[in-house]
């Protein structure tokens, strides 16, 4: 994953864990599933208008 070993990892985890605390984490995390969330509809709808847009010049 992106060229990190599994000791890069936990180390980064850890240093996530004690910057943000136990309590914390899953706050973040919730909100970055959102983001994501946000993220993969907007480009499902860019995807949609081009789509679109390509079925109108056919379509001429």
């Amino acid at each position: 994953m992106f060229g990190l070993g599994m000791q890069e990892i936990l180390v980064i985890a850890l240093i996530i864990l004690l910057l943000f605390g136990g309590k914390k984490i899953p706050e973040l995390m919730k909100g970055l599933g959102k983001g994501v969330k946000s993220f993969k509809e907007g480009m499902n709808e860019v995807k949609d208008l081009t789509e679109d847009k390509k079925d109108e010049k056919k379509d001429e």
